[in-house]
């Protein structure tokens, strides 16, 4: 199964940041999908645990983050969801893949908090 997080191994909230880029000129047609998000997705990550969720842009750069409280179950009902993978599937035409290694998003480390 495919490890969707960095491995953080205590039960405790987990602020997760994650940068990744869009494809040129698709920054208005990716916020218009996010403007229309589906009811089902939004279930989907409600249901997975996923809270706080927020997506940031600049120029063609994106920050997402949000927080979850067991990494095992977010990624139990991500990865066996129908919608999800239809989501991310349709986040594909907008979303930029390295070329050589197909990756898409860089899992951030936080270097500050303060509550």
């Amino acid at each position: 199964m495919k490890k969707l997080f960095k491995n953080q191994e205590d039960k405790s909230l987990k602020r997760i940041g994650i940068f990744f880029k869009l494809k040129d000129n698709k920054a208005e047609e990716y916020k218009k999908a996010h403007d229309e998000i589906w009811i089902e997705m939004r279930s989907v990550l409600q249901s997975a645990g996923i809270k706080n969720y927020s997506i940031w842009r600049e120029n063609n750069m994106l920050f997402a983050y949000y927080e979850i409280e067991d990494e095992k179950i977010t990624e139990k009902i991500l990865l066996e969801s129908e919608i999800y993978q239809k989501w991310r599937k349709k986040m594909e035409g907008y979303i930029y893949s390295d070329p050589v290694t197909g990756q898409k998003e860089w899992f951030m480390e936080m270097v500050f908090f303060q509550e």
